[in-house]
């Protein structure tokens, strides 16, 4: 585990991670990812933890391993931890992961709903109401009504719009003030834990060699710093359109994993040629991943370089983990000490 914790942080530093910008830590040297991972799993519900996408997937292609067990069903509520301990906006992720920032929202939500509630909270939002004009007050409330009944993001965010409005023109407006309308507009209290939205690159998913999602587990990964004669290889042994069965077969590249890594690695020019030649049988299935396979060693070769100074000097990653783990552990006390405070547990 050790070795793959160091090989894992060096593929980030040589891919461009910088670690004056970017906190790298090791996630189980911070008790309190456990703590409030416990916490969290008090008030999320066992339907929502059965309905993550990636679960059942699992479940149901890893069949020779025993994932019937309380951490297997629980491990997202732990990513979701993971990301509320450090009130993220943002979690840059692949289209598979959406669902788990999606959950990450809800148990955010639900806690705020649980906990964010002061015992006079009604009475403070009626008098922060009082502040606006009537026909404003009436104009949240029915955005309030909507989001409440559809969760409709377009009157999410006409209702945040509404309180981004008094706060910039009312006198004597205050930041206690929008974070309790805040709290009223969504059905939750003060906002503890954030939640965070799902930041999507340009290409939001990259398949693995057979087409479906790229796993370790799966055994369909080519990994970033992966030797070049063994990942021309993996490209040239992909299955490809199960329909074209001889060189002299017509294809049809929507139906060929190779096809996925060309809308990700090829230019337009190139993607022309290989459809072309694909679906009139011009050119043969392994001229059409040479590029693929050209494309990815180039990209590969400056995380190759730069992983060198690393590989040679592995106490420089070490440091780099040991100073980011101070880092992170400051901002996560913080987090749990709203948590428990919040939870009336900080006797």
């Amino acid at each position: 585990m050790e070795r793959y914790v160091y090989e894992m942080v060096t593929d980030w530093l040589a891919a461009g991670l910088d670690p004056d910008k970017c906190t790298i830590f090791i996630q189980s040297r911070l008790p309190e990812h456990a703590e409030l991972f416990t916490l969290l799993a008090m008030g999320t519900p066992l339907g929502w933890l059965e309905r993550v996408p990636t679960y059942k997937d699992q479940i149901d292609k890893l069949k020779d391993r025993d994932l019937a067990t309380y951490g297997f069903l629980g491990y997202p509520l732990l990513q979701a931890a993971d990301i509320l301990i450090y009130r993220a906006n943002y979690v840059p992720v692949g289209e598979d992961q959406s669902s788990h920032v999606e959950l990450t929202r809800e148990v955010a939500r639900r806690f705020n709903h649980l906990y964010g509630r002061a015992a006079n909270f009604e009475d403070k939002v009626a008098a922060t109401l009082a502040k606006l004009a009537k026909d404003d007050a009436r104009y949240l409330d029915k955005q309030r009504k909507a989001y409440g009944e559809t969760g409709s993001a377009e009157a999410l965010g006409k209702g945040e719009g509404m309180i981004a409005k008094a706060a910039a023109n009312i006198t004597g407006w205050t930041s206690d003030d929008s974070e309790l309308l805040h709290g009223h507009l969504k059905g939750s209290g003060k906002a503890i834990l954030v939640e965070p939205d799902a930041l999507h690159t340009e290409v939001k998913k990259l398949p693995g060699l057979d087409g479906a999602k790229m796993s370790k587990s799966y055994g369909n990964s080519i990994a970033m710093r992966e030797e070049p004669e063994v990942l021309t290889q993996k490209v040239r042994k992909m299955p490809t359109d199960p329909h074209r069965v001889r060189r002299t077969d017509t294809g049809n590249p929507e139906r060929c994993p190779v096809w996925q890594f060309h809308q990700v690695y090829s230019t337009q020019e190139t993607k022309d040629w290989v459809w072309k030649g694909c679906t009139t049988a011009g050119i043969g299935c392994l001229d059409c991943k040479q590029p693929v396979i050209d494309a990815m060693l180039k990209e590969q070769q400056p995380w190759r370089e730069r992983a060198e100074p690393y590989l040679t000097n592995p106490k420089r990653v070490h440091w780099i983990v040991e100073v980011g783990t101070e880092r992170a552990r400051s901002v996560a006390r913080n987090t749990m000490k709203d948590v428990r405070s919040a939870m009336g547990l900080n006797y």
